[in-house]
């Protein structure tokens, strides 16, 4: 392995001012048109994630309050489940980027095969384990039971799906490391096209209820998956690389993985006991806490975008060896991020009465809803420019870090959350027990803590990215 490292002192060498970087690597239009390149492509594939929750909470939300609120239970499990193993996407874009910037194409797609067969083992046991577990696991968020059996079918349902998802995650993040990001997109579009047809039909057609939804989303997942195998097939075929599975090489990428895994189990335990406590304050606050989170999961996708470009565009310099490189798209990246934050702001500002009819009928849902993403869209200039740090530092390899940094997080978080949770009670006797003004204090103090851990991450990101010892270069890390 090649390493090359600077030492972190400021001057022209260093990183020193707010982004991370002085002002001698000057962006190249070219820079801008192949981030342009990446992420348009990037963010229309990335919204179509949450599309799928979105049109899942948009048709479960007028069956009732609690069908909605055991969505909000089922769902957060559902992608714990899957995103946990984030780092077939994001850790394999970054290994598959630094071989094909070391002119090694054959190489990168040998490592991202590797990177499928690791999906499909990992979620044939997850999928099994979420399916047998499910109403345990349901039961942990103390949701009320009438929204508890809605949240156990869901999940039930969806667990069939979880194989799909990932091998969709791995599948994705090779292509990107080869950057193209625009056949993921056309996949994406077909799943969600597909996803709101078979949701419509068979929730209200059918009348399948919230089973309905769940099978819908199945199906149109695992359509996406094998689509975007049939294309790495084609890829490898070219390139005669075999599709053979590895278990050496499949061992070495789930141990290549663990820090990427590590941070992100701290993030979803983050997400995880916000639900928690959005949920012990009953279905009210769960349902609007389920919608608003929901938009913002549809906001992070958005600004993910820009981050997916980092991850590819950084693997690919430090595997050419070029420093200036790195530090000039970096530079330019995060203030890409900023700016999309405060774009995505107003948007949301302008929309905030508009949306919050489109999911639910109840008014005091509604008006929660409203609250909240007032906060939600604020924090979108800091989400921005969070998200692209991340970006690069996976696409860095500097994984370890970032475990470090996000269980910091997590610890950080909890006695803020918690605060929340014991000031439950007082927040919602304001109007009443469940009523419309306390429900608003509520959700609003939910995302004002969250708000808070943003915050706590953007800081440490910022530290992170002023020094120079995450950039390695070499064909590995």
């Amino acid at each position: 392995m090649h390493d090359e490292r600077r030492d972190g002192r400021d001057g022209p060498e260093g990183l020193d001012d707010l982004d991370g970087f002085d002002d001698l690597e000057e962006e190249t239009p070219s820079q801008h048109r192949e981030v342009l390149r990446l992420a348009l492509p990037a963010f229309l594939a990335l919204v179509a994630e949450p599309l799928f929750l979105l049109t899942d909470s948009a048709i479960v939300g007028h069956l009732g309050t609690p069908h909605l609120a055991g969505l909000g239970v089922a769902s957060a499990m559902l992608l714990t489940a899957a995103n946990i193993f984030v780092f077939l996407a994001y850790g394999t874009t970054s290994v598959v980027a630094r071989q094909l910037g070391a002119g090694n194409r054959g190489g990168a797609i040998a490592a991202g095969v590797d990177g499928v067969w690791l999906a499909v083992g990992l979620g044939a046991v997850t999928g099994v384990i979420i399916a047998v577990l499910a109403e345990p696991i349901c039961r942990l968020f103390g949701a009320s039971p009438e929204a508890l059996g809605h949240a156990v079918t869901y999940l039930r349902v969806s667990a069939i799906s979880i194989p799909a998802m990932l091998v969709v995650l791995a599948t994705t993040g090779v292509l990107r490391g080869l950057q193209d990001t625009r056949t993921p997109l056309a996949a994406s579009a077909l799943g969600f096209t597909s996803n709101i047809a078979l949701n419509l039909l068979f929730v209200y057609g059918f009348g399948w209820g919230i089973a309905g939804s769940a099978l819908g989303t199945v199906i149109a997942q695992t359509g996406m998956a094998a689509a975007l195998v049939v294309v790495l097939m084609r890829e490898a075929r070219r390139h005669h690389v075999t599709l053979r599975a590895h278990p050496g090489r499949i061992l070495g990428a789930a141990r290549t993985g663990i820090p990427l895994l590590i941070r992100t189990l701290a993030l979803r335990g983050v997400l995880l006991v916000t639900t928690w406590v959005a949920a012990d304050l009953g279905d009210v606050p769960l349902a609007a806490y389920q919608v608003s989170a929901t938009i913002w999961s549809f906001l992070v996708f958005a600004l993910d975008a820009i981050a997916i470009a980092a991850q590819a565009l950084t693997g690919k310099a430090l595997g050419e060896g070029d420093l200036a490189r790195t530090r000039s798209a970096t530079r330019l990246m995060i203030r890409w991020g900023v700016i999309s934050g405060i774009v995505l702001a107003i948007v949301v500002l302008a929309l905030r009465t508009v949306l919050p009819p489109l999911f639910t009928g109840d008014p005091a849902v509604q008006a929660a809803i409203g609250a909240a993403l007032i906060i939600v869209a604020l924090s979108q200039p800091l989400s921005g420019y969070v998200f692209v740090i991340d970006g690069v530092l996976i696409g860095a390899g500097d994984g370890s870090w970032l475990a470090r940094a996000m269980v910091a997080n997590l610890v950080a978080y909890l006695p803020i959350i918690l605060g929340v949770h014991l000031m439950g009670d007082w927040l919602l006797a304001d109007g009443g027990a469940g009523g419309t003004r306390g429900t608003s204090n509520a959700v609003t103090w939910l995302w004002l803590a969250f708000t808070a851990f943003m915050a706590i991450r953007g800081v440490l990101m910022w530290a992170r990215v002023r020094t120079d010892r995450w950039m390695v270069t070499g064909a590995t890390r």
